[in-house]
């Protein structure tokens, strides 16, 4: 093995570990908020107000780096949540009736109690327009917390907390579609919404082509951008829009890829080297390539190309330019409404989901995920009040102050910490003395 190699070994090992991107996601957090707090405000906020400029000409798009991480890479990453959400209806856990029941129940549970607390707790005008703050869960974290306790989770158990993610994340998607959008302009949204529909056309009668339909894409998003409603709805439009069938049947693939690879094997260069092949040579190899592409699903191609950029790239990027809360004197001032969105998120998700997945397994409307009792249902529930990256992006829609956006940061970040800690303590207890017990 070569010293490059050598010296990527523990880079790669950690790349591959599946509680990597919420362990870079906790690293970024806490670097951005020590960097802020000692001393590095002020260049923070500049760096962060920085103007980018897109284009030529007349035809420019200039955003500051704030708004092109939390517009533009995070539309990206509402393309994945879509991707997860289709994949699951289609295939997944949420395919059928009696697989979404509990995940569903456990999501409306997750959204409905966190919103009553919310209301019930804040008597202040100004920021009742925080209500949908702790109603989200942060999937990367939740998964990461169980990935860290490895195979002790029963599989079923993981199942469970990723398909009520990927319904609350809907949920989500949902409010800030709906709730925090101004200045409708429904001109480009009917726009928007056209080309859209172009794309479900074209995917019904097998007419994708992944240059075509990124284009159009970025289209949706610039549309969406100026019509008022958050331009990350475009990419969760056009994940809906991507074919989750093959070009190529699988019980095929094995008799066609192994005459394409005989066919490489039976080819002898004519200018034998280690650094190039011939031209018959590349003609098998496009023609392996193509296979394997015809095989794979646009779907699960992009979720697969896009998982380490969201989960290594955006998501951390995402962190750096919204966790950076200033915490001194004044951050007090609204420390009240700092407890209310901490205690949301907190006892809202434990009540709200354990409630509704109660009701739904007593009145045999679902039933407990195999391998896992009801006490590892609720203490999963309360990892549902990790709320991060999709709180914090509600957080920068609701307020227009800053004072209100950092009070929010910093409710959201004590409701995560909490809820993490005390859930990951809990879970791994339960998990251990039940592993221990006889039979």
């Amino acid at each position: 093995m070569s010293p490059i190699a050598l010296s990527l070994k523990p880079f790669n090992r950690f790349i591959k570990n599946e509680s990597s991107p919420s362990i870079l996601l906790l690293v970024v957090t806490v670097a951005t908020l020590l960097a802020v707090n000692l001393g590095l405000h002020e260049s923070y906020v500049h760096l962060l107000h920085e103007e980018f400029v897109i284009g030529y000409s007349k035809f420019t798009l200039s955003k500051s780096l704030h708004h092109w991480i939390n517009d533009g890479l995070m539309a990206l990453f509402f393309f994945s949540v879509g991707l997860a959400i289709k994949r699951e209806i289609s295939i997944g856990e949420l395919s059928t009736i009696r697989k979404a029941s509990l995940p569903v129940f456990a999501a409306l549970g997750g959204m409905v109690f966190p919103v009553i607390f919310f209301l019930l707790l804040n008597n202040t005008a100004e920021t009742q327009d925080g209500w949908a703050i702790p109603m989200a869960t942060d999937i990367a974290f939740t998964i990461g917390i169980m990935n860290l306790l490895g195979k002790r989770v029963p599989h079923a158990l993981k199942v469970f907390i990723t398909a009520f993610a990927v319904v609350d994340d809907l949920g989500a998607i949902l409010v800030i579609a709906i709730y925090y959008s101004t200045s409708i302009q429904m001109h480009l949204i009917l726009s928007a919404i056209s080309l859209f529909l172009l794309l479900l056309i074209l995917t019904r009668f097998g007419l994708y082509n992944k240059y075509f339909y990124t284009v159009v894409s970025i289209a949706i998003w610039l549309l969406l951008l100026r019509s008022g409603i958050h331009a990350t709805i475009a990419g969760v439009l056009v994940a809906f829009a991507i074919p989750i069938r093959k070009k190529r049947k699988i019980s095929r693939f094995p008799k066609h890829i192994q005459k394409a690879v005989d066919q490489f094997k039976s080819l002898k260069g004519k200018i034998p080297s280690r650094y190039i092949l011939t031209e018959h040579e590349m003609k098998a190899i496009k023609r392996i390539d193509r296979l394997t592409e015809q095989v794979q699903t646009p779907l699960q191609k992009a979720e697969n190309k896009l998982e380490g950029w969201v989960a290594f790239a955006i998501m951390p990027l995402f962190a750096f330019a919204n966790a950076g809360v200033k915490i001194d004197a004044e951050s007090f001032i609204q420390i009240d409404f700092s407890m209310i969105i901490a205690a949301s998120l907190l006892f809202g998700k434990l009540i709200g989901i354990s409630l509704f997945c109660y009701l739904a397994i007593k009145m045999k409307l679902a039933s407990l995920p195999e391998n896992a009792s009801f006490k590892q249902l609720s203490i999963t529930s309360l990892l549902g009040g990790v709320g991060f990256t999709m709180s914090l992006f509600i957080a920068n829609l609701a307020f227009e102050y800053n004072h209100f956006i950092d009070a929010s940061k910093i409710g959201i970040l004590l409701g995560s910490i909490l809820a993490g800690t005390i859930g990951y303590f809990l879970l791994k207890s339960t998990l251990t003395r039940e592993s221990d017990s006889p039979g």
